[in-house]
């Protein structure tokens, strides 16, 4: 008997096969078991080790740097700081406006300023430490409302980004007026691992880095354009993705290997510690937004107007997209005929900031959410009955002028959690069977705790926006019954790697696919995130896999006479749709070769204007989330019970790997709206560690129900399917602020919320 592994095409089948089934990861058991390859194992030999030497201060004048002492230690083989740096570009992202190696100015605590190579780890630290840098302290601006009128920090400037959106009439009142002050705080993406790199130098100059980069060919080119070497002299292969949930792998890590592997024509390697590791890459733009929603005594909105301040940090990089989709997203998924929104992104000394999970729509949705609920209160209104009267719909307007094209079934998903069952009461139970605020050791006392229930709608766009050139190239080659898919779109948890399987099991009917490693000879596929890699990196590997079925198909078809699209493939035999040819998929291959390459580019999109208008976004995605919290009135301690969520997938591709990717993307929203936030104090990053920094544990992690999927595909999207992972994250946090705000009558305006603001009871309550 054949094992199902290795089961034949057409014989019967006892493992998941194609789209729409839970096909399991091919790495699962090599990272349940702790052999799969992380760039922290690599090793080469005449491996030496790296450390980098972070600025103290937040801001800070550079009037010498000593090397001598370091570069003199036993062991020590270099000491490189910014006059080794070649070109004259800068990293980032999007705007390479950062300093590969702080020269004249640091502008923010922990920026690189000088990298050591040694032949050991202990080595290598101890050097850095003994590198000698003179600085002239300068006042921080870490106020991002002082950040308008203080000199500037940058010589771009302090104002990355003005946005002025105007949508209607922006003279419309309503009967009704709530205003409110909202603060997000600094969710850090902490990835279970930390940064590592492995550098290699070539014969030719250059250099190969081994790393867990989600945008191996962006960051390939700003390493080249910062070494003054060319593209060709600058390969990345892609190593194990310690989990990505914004920006991973800053250049800031690859940058200093490069130069320290070149000038010592030895592997260089570098394994950060978890304080670098929060140093050094991006967080969530901490936002402070004002509000003020107009609506008639029916509870209809008539205008939204805000206003949106994103602390970039010190540099821009990705802060103009991320206020793009801030402002855009700022009324939320209601209609709104008026709106009036300026969202503003500028620089301050604290650490930079870039793209984390719902970058710019989660901070708006905690605003506009707060908003609704005071909106009902003041009017009398059930919450949840008054987003139900204001919902978007396909075929609505957004504020910037952009017609919503794509299914937008927010009435059905907001219906399908209000219908939900709650969960039970402790009451209905035993004590021993529900936990207090503060968990099972906690401290409270059952008679001070208030159960709340609150609801959340939110939105996210999916692939780049304002004009992004969103396109990926993919091969698919057969030989015998093996497929291999070579594409450049790195898996970073989110599941490509297992969705590209599937394509080419449904289109091709072959039971074994591989997926090739990831490096910069294969063509670009583009960044991770927003579900790019799913609508347009899977989009190419269906076009090419359908190319492959098309040489497989036509010479049969034309011995019997008859055209290829009258044969279909299923379950791993070939028939023609009067069944005179039957076959299977295994005869049809044996002695062949076959492949072919194919691009996927969506419909192009384009810039906000003057007045933020514009078609802006290729598509959009939404959820509705209901929270259920039980709150400690005396300790200020919250419990959330139940997340309940309903969510527009589009299309479910793999139901198991769906349903995790929504309960971690709730859990990292429960993260943010109670624990996560990164101490920053005057400009210096303090507790830079996972005891100072409380993410979500199992014993904190809610109860996650999947109410509903609406599966409603979006024509313009391959397979119809839509991103999944975000608008969890962007929802939750404003569904248990919601949910506190309902238990204890109290205004819940900042995030993550404090026990100080969940503390009392004021009338209304529940």
């Amino acid at each position: 008997m054949v094992p199902a592994a290795q089961a034949a095409p057409g014989q019967d089948r006892q493992e998941p096969h194609g789209l729409g089934t839970s096909l399991a990861p091919a790495e699962a058991d090599a990272k349940v078991t702790g052999t799969h390859p992380y760039t922290a194992d690599l090793w080469a030999e005449g491996l030496l080790w790296a450390a980098v030497l972070r600025s103290p201060h937040p801001h800070a004048r550079i009037k010498g740097i000593e090397t001598a002492e370091a570069a003199g230690m036993p062991g020590v083989r270099t000491v490189v700081t910014h006059a080794e740096v070649a070109g004259d570009a800068g990293l980032g992202r999007t705007v390479t406006d950062r300093p590969p190696l702080a020269s004249d100015l640091v502008r923010y605590h922990g920026e690189p300023v000088a990298a050591v190579a040694a032949d050991h780890p202990e080595t290598a630290r101890l050097a850095a430490a003994a590198i000698v840098v003179e600085y002239e302290v300068l006042d921080a601006v870490t106020d991002p409302e002082k950040s308008f009128e203080a000199a500037p920090l940058h010589p771009d400037g302090n104002l990355v980004r003005h946005i002025p959106l105007r949508h209607g009439d922006p003279g419309a009142t309503g009967d009704v007026v709530v205003e409110g002050l909202y603060r997000i705080g600094r969710q850090d993406p902490a990835p279970i691992g930390a940064e590592s790199g492995l550098a290699v130098p070539r014969p030719d100059g250059g250099v190969e880095i081994y790393t867990a980069s989600t945008d191996p060919h962006g960051d390939r080119d700003r390493l080249a354009a910062c070494l003054g070497l060319a593209q060709e002299q600058v390969k990345i292969y892609v190593t194990g993705v310690p989990g990505a949930l914004g920006d991973r792998e800053d250049l800031g890590f690859q940058l200093p290997l490069s130069l320290l592997a070149i000038r010592t024509g030895c592997p260089v390697k570098l394994a950060a510690t978890r304080e670098e590791s929060f140093l050094g890459h991006a967080h969530r733009h901490p936002t402070l937004l004002r509000y003020w929603h107009h609506a008639d005594r029916e509870g209809k909105l008539v205008k939204v107007e805000a206003q949106v301040l994103m602390d970039a940090g010190a540099y821009a990089d990705d802060s103009a997209e991320v206020l793009a989709a801030a402002v855009s997203f700022a009324a939320g998924p209601y209609l709104v005929p008026n709106a009036v929104v300026d969202g503003w992104a500028v620089r301050t000394n604290n650490p930079p900031a870039g793209y984390v999970r719902g970058e710019g729509a989660m901070q708006v949705c905690a605003a506009y959410e707060g908003q609704m609920d005071k909106l009902a209160a003041q009017l009398g209104i059930d919450p949840a009955e008054l987003r139900a009267r204001n919902v978007l719909g396909t075929g609505d307007p957004l504020p910037t002028g952009q017609t919503v094209t794509c299914p937008a079934p927010v009435a059905e998903l907001l219906a399908a959690v209000r219908e939900a069952p709650m969960p039970a009461l402790p009451k209905d139970g035993p004590v021993e069977d529900w936990l207090l605020p503060g968990g099972p050791e906690g401290a409270a006392d059952p008679g001070a705790v208030r159960r709340g229930v609150g609801y959340a709608l939110g939105m996210v766009h999916m692939l780049g926006a304002e004009g992004a050139d969103e396109v990926s190239t993919a091969t698919v080659k057969v030989e015998g019954t093996v497929a291999t898919v070579l594409c450049a779109a790195v898996e970073t948890g989110q599941g490509f790697a297992t969705l590209a399987r599937q394509i080419v099991q449904d289109v091709l009917g072959v039971d074994e696919v591989h997926v090739a490693p990831v490096d910069t000879d294969l063509p670009v596929a583009g960044p991770g995130g927003r579900g790019r890699h799913t609508w347009v990196s899977g989009g190419a590997v269906e076009r090419a896999a359908k190319m492959v079925r098309t040489q497989l198909l036509q010479p049969l078809a034309a011995k019997f006479g008859m055209s290829a699209e009258l044969l279909t493939i299923a379950d791993g035999k070939i028939t023609s749709y009067d069944g005179v040819l039957s076959t299977t998929v295994l005869e049809a291959l044996e002695g062949k070769e076959l492949w072919a390459t194919a691009q996927c580019r969506p419909h192009p999109t384009e810039p906000l204007n003057e007045s933020g208008r514009g078609d802006a976004f290729v598509g959009l995605s939404f959820a509705a989330v209901r929270a259920v919290v039980d709150v400690d009135v005396e300790l200020g301690a919250v419990r959330v019970v139940e997340m309940a969520i309903a969510q527009d997938v589009g299309r479910v591709l793999n139901p198991r790997q769906l349903e995790a990717r929504i309960e971690a993307g709730v859990t990292q929203g429960v993260g943010a709206a109670l624990t996560e936030h990164l101490r920053v104090v005057r400009g210096v990053v303090r507790r830079a560690d996972l005891a100072g920094y409380a993410l979500p544990t199992a014993l904190d992690a809610p109860d996650v129900r999947i109410v509903k999927l609406v599966e409603e595909r979006d024509v313009v999207a391959p397979f119809g399917a839509k991103a999944v992972s975000a608008v969890p994250v962007v929802v939750s946090p404003a569904a248990v602020a919601a949910a506190v705000r309902a238990a204890t009558g109290r205004p819940v305006n900042r995030l993550p919320i404090r026990p100080q603001a969940a503390v009392g009871v004021t009338r209304g309550a529940v």
